[in-house]
């Protein structure tokens, strides 16, 4: 595997210039950049050149960028980074939503872009050496396989979105800590996303209703009012 600060970084921009302000600055770092002008072909070659990292713009042709990212997250759990012209809120919590792993509004600073990257590299690189080290972790009647990503509940797989599962991840390896909304982003992501609390109350509903879990009545994760959520499922599977 490449070191830390380089290897194969991919962008699908159809920004012609933003494309090649990037490949310049980038490759003065020692990056190899590879470029699409749309979503069909920068999936073509996700798929041929499999890059250590996604630069993806929101608005291309053909299909948004978030509709690209969703597919991409269908068979690959590559780090993304999104890009958007517009910088609103939404966009952000729908980036996070479908499995980005940090967000950039346009325009930026190839500095800071070179920083973000770098940042999700060494939490990816802790996580993935954590997740090989840790065997998987049953509550009550679910399965969650950190190094596989996968979590099944009395032996159905769950179909949980990226930001799903790390969020699920996150409580689960902490059993018993009380994690604020802040904590929970930060963790997560490792980066600073800025009035999110609500998408974590977004995505620990799904959770629950994905688990067949009960806000009321919790076996998994539980509403401390005023501080966070903590997780309280029974260890070893038992019921």
């Amino acid at each position: 595997m490449s070191k830390l600060g380089t290897g194969t970084l991919l962008i699908i921009d159809d920004d012609a210039e933003l494309v090649e302000l990037v490949r310049e600055y980038m490759s003065s770092h020692g990056w190899v950049v590879q470029s699409a002008d749309t979503p069909k072909r920068g999936i073509q070659m996700l798929r041929e050149k499999l890059p250590r990292l996604v630069i993806l713009d929101v608005m291309l042709p053909e299909k948004d960028g978030f509709e690209v990212c969703r597919e991409i997250r269908r068979f690959s759990e590559v780090p993304i980074i999104m890009l958007t012209a517009r910088g609103e809120l939404t966009d952000r919590i729908v980036g996070l939503e479908v499995g980005a792993d940090d967000y950039l509004s346009k325009p930026f600073a190839a500095r800071e872009l070179l920083a973000r990257i770098q940042t999700i590299l060494r939490r990816q690189s802790r996580l993935v050496m954590a997740a090989e080290e840790t065997p998987p972790l049953r509550f009550n009647k679910i399965k969650i396989d950190l190094y596989g990503r996968s979590v099944h509940n009395e032996e159905q797989l769950v179909d949980l979105t990226t930001a799903e599962f790390d969020v699920l991840a996150l409580l689960a390896q902490h059993p018993g800590k009380v994690f604020s909304r802040e904590q929970i982003m930060d963790e997560v992501k490792g980066v600073d996303w800025q009035a999110f609390n609500r998408t974590i109350d977004v995505l620990i509903s799904r959770i629950r209703t994905k688990l067949g879990d009960n806000s009321k009545r919790p076996r998994y994760i539980k509403t401390i009012w005023g501080a966070g959520y903590v997780f309280v499922g029974k260890a070893g599977g038992e019921e």
